[in-house]
Protein backbone atom coordinates (compact mmCIF):
# COMPACT_ATOMS: atom_id res chain seq x y z
CA UNK A 1 0.00 0.00 0.00
CA UNK A 2 1.37 3.29 -0.95
CA UNK A 3 2.24 5.91 1.99
CA UNK A 4 -0.45 8.36 1.02
CA UNK A 5 -3.20 5.79 0.74
CA UNK A 6 -1.52 3.91 4.42
CA UNK A 7 -2.21 7.58 5.40
CA UNK A 8 -5.88 7.80 4.26
CA UNK A 9 -6.44 4.21 5.79
CA UNK A 10 -4.72 5.14 9.27
CA UNK A 11 -6.77 8.47 9.23
CA UNK A 12 -10.41 6.81 8.19
CA UNK A 13 -9.66 4.77 11.30
CA UNK A 14 -8.59 7.30 13.60
CA UNK A 15 -12.34 9.44 12.53
CA UNK A 16 -14.34 6.45 13.33
CA UNK A 17 -12.50 5.24 16.66
CA UNK A 18 -12.99 9.38 17.66
CA UNK A 19 -16.65 9.09 16.44
CA UNK A 20 -17.45 5.73 18.55
CA UNK A 21 -15.37 7.09 21.31
CA UNK A 22 -17.84 10.10 21.34
CA UNK A 23 -21.21 8.99 20.53
CA UNK A 24 -20.34 6.48 23.67
CA UNK A 25 -19.81 9.19 26.08
CA UNK A 26 -22.79 11.37 24.95
CA UNK A 27 -24.98 8.40 25.29
CA UNK A 28 -23.04 7.59 28.04
CA UNK A 29 -24.39 10.90 29.90
CA UNK A 30 -27.39 10.87 28.77
CA UNK A 31 -28.24 7.18 30.46
CA UNK A 32 -26.39 7.02 32.80
CA UNK A 33 -25.69 7.29 35.92
CA UNK A 34 -29.40 6.18 37.27
CA UNK A 35 -30.84 8.80 39.57
CA UNK A 36 -32.22 7.61 42.67
CA UNK A 37 -29.52 4.30 42.91
CA UNK A 38 -30.09 3.63 46.36
CA UNK A 39 -34.27 4.05 45.80
CA UNK A 40 -34.22 6.89 48.53
CA UNK A 41 -38.23 7.88 49.67
CA UNK A 42 -37.29 11.45 49.91
CA UNK A 43 -34.86 13.90 50.56
CA UNK A 44 -33.43 13.12 54.02
CA UNK A 45 -32.96 9.78 53.17
CA UNK A 46 -29.82 10.56 51.13
CA UNK A 47 -26.76 9.84 53.43
CA UNK A 48 -24.49 12.91 54.27
CA UNK A 49 -20.68 12.64 54.06
CA UNK A 50 -18.47 10.79 56.07
CA UNK A 51 -18.08 12.92 59.50
CA UNK A 52 -20.92 15.48 58.48
CA UNK A 53 -24.11 15.59 60.44
CA UNK A 54 -27.54 17.84 58.98
CA UNK A 55 -28.34 20.56 60.84
CA UNK A 56 -31.61 22.67 60.95
CA UNK A 57 -30.81 26.16 60.80
CA UNK A 58 -32.92 29.23 62.01
CA UNK A 59 -36.37 27.54 60.48
CA UNK A 60 -36.13 23.82 62.01
CA UNK A 61 -39.59 22.90 60.45
CA UNK A 62 -38.58 24.43 57.10
CA UNK A 63 -35.65 21.94 57.12
CA UNK A 64 -37.92 19.69 58.08
CA UNK A 65 -39.94 19.64 55.03
CA UNK A 66 -37.39 20.48 52.63
CA UNK A 67 -35.79 16.91 53.80
CA UNK A 68 -39.42 15.45 53.67
CA UNK A 69 -39.72 16.27 49.59
CA UNK A 70 -40.82 12.69 48.05
CA UNK A 71 -38.58 11.28 45.74
CA UNK A 72 -39.21 8.92 42.89
CA UNK A 73 -38.39 5.73 42.02
CA UNK A 74 -34.57 4.98 40.98
CA UNK A 75 -33.73 4.93 37.45
CA UNK A 76 -36.97 7.46 37.22
CA UNK A 77 -36.34 9.98 34.12
CA UNK A 78 -36.88 14.21 34.31
CA UNK A 79 -39.88 14.50 32.21
CA UNK A 80 -41.18 18.23 30.86
CA UNK A 81 -44.41 19.67 32.08
CA UNK A 82 -45.71 19.37 28.05
CA UNK A 83 -44.33 15.83 28.10
CA UNK A 84 -41.39 13.99 26.75
CA UNK A 85 -38.06 13.88 28.48
CA UNK A 86 -35.07 15.86 28.97
CA UNK A 87 -32.23 16.11 27.37
CA UNK A 88 -28.75 15.71 29.76
CA UNK A 89 -30.55 13.44 32.38
CA UNK A 90 -27.19 12.34 33.79
CA UNK A 91 -27.13 16.12 35.95
CA UNK A 92 -30.11 14.32 38.29
CA UNK A 93 -29.12 13.20 40.96
CA UNK A 94 -33.11 12.67 41.98
CA UNK A 95 -36.29 13.30 41.01
CA UNK A 96 -38.40 15.07 43.05
CA UNK A 97 -42.11 13.66 43.66
CA UNK A 98 -44.14 16.68 43.28
CA UNK A 99 -46.12 17.67 39.94
CA UNK A 100 -45.89 20.66 38.28
CA UNK A 101 -48.59 23.53 38.22
CA UNK A 102 -48.33 24.97 35.22
CA UNK A 103 -45.86 25.61 32.39
CA UNK A 104 -44.35 28.63 33.66
CA UNK A 105 -42.45 26.96 36.47
CA UNK A 106 -39.17 27.01 36.02
CA UNK A 107 -35.95 27.81 37.77
CA UNK A 108 -37.01 30.42 40.31
CA UNK A 109 -40.76 29.37 40.42
CA UNK A 110 -40.15 25.77 42.09
CA UNK A 111 -37.92 27.75 44.73
CA UNK A 112 -41.02 30.27 45.47
CA UNK A 113 -43.22 26.74 44.98
CA UNK A 114 -41.30 24.95 47.78
CA UNK A 115 -41.47 27.66 50.24
CA UNK A 116 -45.00 28.53 49.23
CA UNK A 117 -45.73 25.14 50.23
CA UNK A 118 -44.41 25.15 53.58
CA UNK A 119 -45.99 27.87 54.50
CA UNK A 120 -49.27 26.42 52.86
CA UNK A 121 -48.78 22.83 54.62
CA UNK A 122 -48.14 24.61 58.38
CA UNK A 123 -50.87 26.91 57.69
CA UNK A 124 -49.11 29.99 57.98
CA UNK A 125 -50.92 31.56 55.23
CA UNK A 126 -50.32 35.33 56.31
CA UNK A 127 -47.09 34.92 55.42
CA UNK A 128 -47.21 33.62 51.97
CA UNK A 129 -46.28 36.21 49.74
CA UNK A 130 -43.82 36.87 46.60
CA UNK A 131 -43.30 40.13 44.45
CA UNK A 132 -43.87 40.53 40.74
CA UNK A 133 -40.65 41.69 38.46
CA UNK A 134 -41.71 45.25 39.38
CA UNK A 135 -41.52 44.56 43.22
CA UNK A 136 -44.88 44.50 44.02
CA UNK A 137 -45.97 42.10 46.80
CA UNK A 138 -48.54 39.40 45.42
CA UNK A 139 -49.70 38.64 49.11
CA UNK A 140 -51.92 35.28 48.97
CA UNK A 141 -55.59 35.65 50.71
CA UNK A 142 -56.79 32.03 50.23
CA UNK A 143 -56.49 30.63 53.48
CA UNK A 144 -56.96 26.85 53.47
CA UNK A 145 -58.17 26.28 49.82
CA UNK A 146 -55.98 23.99 48.03
CA UNK A 147 -57.36 25.40 44.88
CA UNK A 148 -56.63 29.11 45.82
CA UNK A 149 -53.36 28.32 46.32
CA UNK A 150 -52.72 26.69 43.16
CA UNK A 151 -54.29 29.44 41.64
CA UNK A 152 -51.97 32.25 43.61
CA UNK A 153 -48.72 30.23 42.76
CA UNK A 154 -49.73 30.36 39.43
CA UNK A 155 -50.43 33.74 39.14
CA UNK A 156 -46.77 34.50 40.62
CA UNK A 157 -44.77 32.16 38.20
CA UNK A 158 -46.32 34.36 35.55
CA UNK A 159 -45.19 37.76 36.64
CA UNK A 160 -41.92 36.30 39.19
CA UNK A 161 -38.75 35.47 37.96
CA UNK A 162 -35.14 35.34 38.89
CA UNK A 163 -34.53 39.00 38.88
CA UNK A 164 -37.69 39.71 41.32
CA UNK A 165 -37.20 36.88 43.39
CA UNK A 166 -32.84 38.46 43.62
CA UNK A 167 -34.06 41.46 44.97
CA UNK A 168 -36.88 40.35 47.21
CA UNK A 169 -34.41 38.77 49.31
CA UNK A 170 -31.41 39.71 51.56
CA UNK A 171 -28.33 37.94 50.84
CA UNK A 172 -26.47 35.54 53.65
CA UNK A 173 -22.79 34.86 53.58
CA UNK A 174 -21.52 31.00 52.56
CA UNK A 175 -20.19 30.08 55.33
CA UNK A 176 -23.49 30.87 57.18
CA UNK A 177 -25.41 28.60 54.88
CA UNK A 178 -29.05 27.14 55.77
CA UNK A 179 -31.31 24.69 54.70
CA UNK A 180 -34.26 26.82 52.66
CA UNK A 181 -31.90 29.58 51.38
CA UNK A 182 -31.49 30.03 47.60
CA UNK A 183 -28.81 30.51 44.98
CA UNK A 184 -30.01 33.17 42.41
CA UNK A 185 -28.30 35.46 39.87
CA UNK A 186 -29.71 37.42 37.01
CA UNK A 187 -29.33 37.33 33.37
CA UNK A 188 -25.86 39.30 31.93
CA UNK A 189 -25.68 41.31 28.93
CA UNK A 190 -22.71 42.50 27.20
CA UNK A 191 -22.32 45.84 26.14
CA UNK A 192 -23.90 45.02 22.46
CA UNK A 193 -26.71 43.62 24.31
CA UNK A 194 -26.01 39.71 23.97
CA UNK A 195 -26.96 37.65 27.08
CA UNK A 196 -23.35 36.58 28.77
CA UNK A 197 -25.61 33.69 30.89
CA UNK A 198 -29.09 33.49 31.47
CA UNK A 199 -30.94 33.68 35.17
CA UNK A 200 -31.05 30.54 37.04
CA UNK A 201 -31.87 29.78 40.39
CA UNK A 202 -31.63 26.53 42.89
CA UNK A 203 -32.65 26.29 46.26
CA UNK A 204 -30.30 24.49 49.26
CA UNK A 205 -33.06 21.55 49.98
CA UNK A 206 -30.30 20.50 52.95
CA UNK A 207 -27.12 21.25 54.70
CA UNK A 208 -24.73 19.36 56.67
CA UNK A 209 -21.54 20.16 58.72
CA UNK A 210 -18.50 18.51 60.18
CA UNK A 211 -16.63 19.00 63.43
CA UNK A 212 -14.25 21.96 61.95
CA UNK A 213 -17.65 23.62 60.92
CA UNK A 214 -17.40 23.27 57.11
CA UNK A 215 -20.66 22.43 55.61
CA UNK A 216 -21.68 20.86 52.06
CA UNK A 217 -24.94 21.10 50.74
CA UNK A 218 -28.14 19.65 48.52
CA UNK A 219 -29.28 21.60 45.99
CA UNK A 220 -32.46 21.14 43.74
CA UNK A 221 -34.07 23.14 40.89
CA UNK A 222 -36.11 23.11 38.04
CA UNK A 223 -35.62 24.68 34.59
CA UNK A 224 -36.67 26.53 31.29
CA UNK A 225 -38.79 24.56 29.64
CA UNK A 226 -40.72 24.09 32.99
CA UNK A 227 -39.50 19.92 33.83
CA UNK A 228 -39.64 17.88 37.15
CA UNK A 229 -37.86 19.40 39.71
CA UNK A 230 -34.66 17.21 40.71
CA UNK A 231 -31.95 17.20 43.37
CA UNK A 232 -28.63 17.71 41.10
CA UNK A 233 -25.69 15.85 40.91
CA UNK A 234 -22.79 17.02 41.83
CA UNK A 235 -20.28 16.29 38.46
CA UNK A 236 -17.09 16.48 40.08
CA UNK A 237 -17.62 13.74 42.92
CA UNK A 238 -16.24 10.25 41.83
CA UNK A 239 -18.21 8.37 39.27
CA UNK A 240 -20.54 11.62 39.54
CA UNK A 241 -22.51 9.27 42.27
CA UNK A 242 -22.29 11.93 45.03
CA UNK A 243 -25.23 15.01 45.23
CA UNK A 244 -23.51 16.70 47.73
CA UNK A 245 -21.71 20.02 46.92
CA UNK A 246 -18.70 21.33 49.48
CA UNK A 247 -19.10 25.84 49.70
CA UNK A 248 -15.04 25.30 49.18
CA UNK A 249 -16.53 24.54 45.31
CA UNK A 250 -18.60 27.97 44.75
CA UNK A 251 -16.51 30.18 42.65
CA UNK A 252 -13.32 28.01 42.53
CA UNK A 253 -13.21 24.97 40.56
CA UNK A 254 -14.44 24.92 37.71
CA UNK A 255 -18.00 22.62 38.63
CA UNK A 256 -21.21 22.64 37.01
CA UNK A 257 -22.08 24.47 40.40
CA UNK A 258 -19.66 27.12 40.28
CA UNK A 259 -19.97 28.23 36.61
CA UNK A 260 -23.18 29.50 38.05
CA UNK A 261 -23.04 31.08 41.00
CA UNK A 262 -20.69 33.14 42.80
CA UNK A 263 -20.25 33.75 46.26
CA UNK A 264 -22.67 36.80 46.93
CA UNK A 265 -24.99 35.06 44.56
CA UNK A 266 -26.57 33.49 48.20
CA UNK A 267 -29.88 34.81 49.56
CA UNK A 268 -32.50 33.79 52.22
CA UNK A 269 -36.44 34.33 53.17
Amino acid sequence: MQKSAKRIFLAQIIAAVVAVVAGAIYHGLNRSPTTNPRGYERVGDIPTPIGFERIDGDDPDFSAYLRSLPLKPRASRIMYYTGGEVRFQFLAYAVINLPLLSNDEQCADVCMRLRGEYLYQSKQYSKICFEDVNGKKLRYKGGGSRKSFESYMRQVFAVANTSSLKQSLPTRNLGDMQPGDVFVYVADSSKFGVKTRLGHACMVVDVAQNAKGEKMFLLAEGNTPARDMHVMRNLTSPLRRSPWFSIDEIGRHKTYISTLFGEDELVHW
